[in-house]
């Protein structure tokens, strides 16, 4: 995995955050929107300075932070929406 393999897949998750203030801190701060799309090459990715030193490392910190902050939110994708304060797996297991 890569730098840029990273940074695609932070920047998948949280564009599945069930908040659109969230989703906007990234598109603001971190990755600006339509940076990356399904046709984005790693290389592009690479150019577009996401994967330098300091710009992955902020990257991450602010996911971090984003995903945490999401927890209460939770995740919505294809129509699901995660649960937000704890999970009961279906062996009966709580999260």
């Amino acid at each position: 995995m890569t730098r840029a393999d990273v940074v695609r897949a932070m920047d998948i998750m949280v564009s599945t955050i069930n908040d659109e203030t969230i989703i906007e801190s990234w598109l603001m701060v971190g990755v600006a929107d339509g940076d990356i799309t399904s046709e984005t090459t790693n290389e592009e990715i690479d150019s577009l300075g996401y994967t330098d030193d300091t710009t992955f490392m902020e990257l991450m910190t602010l996911f971090l932070k984003l995903m945490n902050r999401a927890g209460n939110d939770g995740l919505y994708f294809d129509s699901i929406v995660s649960g937000s304060k704890s999970i009961t797996w279906s062996e009966g297991r709580k999260c």
